[in-house]
């Protein structure tokens, strides 16, 4: 038992009796379900720290066998969020999809970085929303442990001209090994250069670059299927 102290973003919340909430706060060491007392009371001191993709300084009161916030200072709420509906449902998405690879005492430092850095591209800038969703997929995966194999053809390990991405070999393929691989899609040049980069790119620079409409919609697809295949479940954008 005793007081821990972190930054934080709420991933989830629910409400919880009359006044209070049970909230599920994503730390660097981990996702943390919290009881924040009277929280949902107007004048109430965690209402603001409290509310969905807020990203706050906790301190949490670890008792025997559950967390209790005991206060929270909020560092920024991303209110172009709730005043935008189609950039709301896809921070809802992202967040859930966080929700469901995270756990309790684990080093989510990384993964909250990703976090925050995509809420701030969906809030703060007119990026493309399906890019930033695709991005973000994609980076997570290897955040995970999926990283394709982008510096050479996955099957014959020649650095040929790459071609095609197959999602059964996990990575780029060459023109002849494509042609024995039905999971295999073509992808053009620029394509495979975005998906190296997204892979390799320093954190804070994840966005910083563009590509055709006809590129992003194959990172867009690339992306989408990867997920699937690898966390072997489809996550769909849901409207608010």
């Amino acid at each position: 038992m005793g007081l821990i102290k972190t930054k934080g973003m709420v991933i989830a919340e629910n409400s919880m009796g009359d006044f209070d909430k049970m909230v599920t706060i994503l730390t660097p060491t981990g996702k943390i379900g919290c009881a924040a007392k009277n929280a949902r009371k107007p004048k109430s001191m965690l209402m603001a720290a409290s509310q969905f993709l807020c990203f706050g300084d906790y301190m949490i009161y670890k008792g025997a066998s559950s967390y209790h916030i005991n206060s929270a200072e909020t560092i920024e709420v991303f209110y172009n969020l709730r005043t935008d509906l189609d950039k709301l449902n896809y921070a809802v998405l992202i967040a859930k999809i966080i929700n469901d690879v995270t756990d309790e005492n684990q080093n989510t430092y990384r993964i909250l970085q990703l976090l925050l850095n995509t809420i701030y591209m969906i809030s703060e800038t007119d990026q493309n929303l399906d890019f930033i969703l695709a991005v973000f997929q994609l980076r997570l995966l290897c955040l995970l442990g999926f990283t394709p194999q982008i510096q050479k053809c996955a099957r014959c390990k020649q650095e040929e001209t790459i071609t095609h991405f197959s999602f059964k070999e996990s990575g780029f393929l060459c023109q002849n090994c494509a042609r024995q691989d039905t999971s295999a899609i073509q992808i053009l040049p620029a394509t495979a250069k975005a998906i190296q980069y997204i892979v390799l790119a320093p954190a804070k620079k994840l966005f910083s670059f563009q590509i055709s409409k006809e590129s992003q919609k194959e990172l867009e697809i690339i992306s989408k299927i990867y997920l699937k295949e690898k966390l072997e479940k489809e996550y769909k954008l849901e409207k608010m």
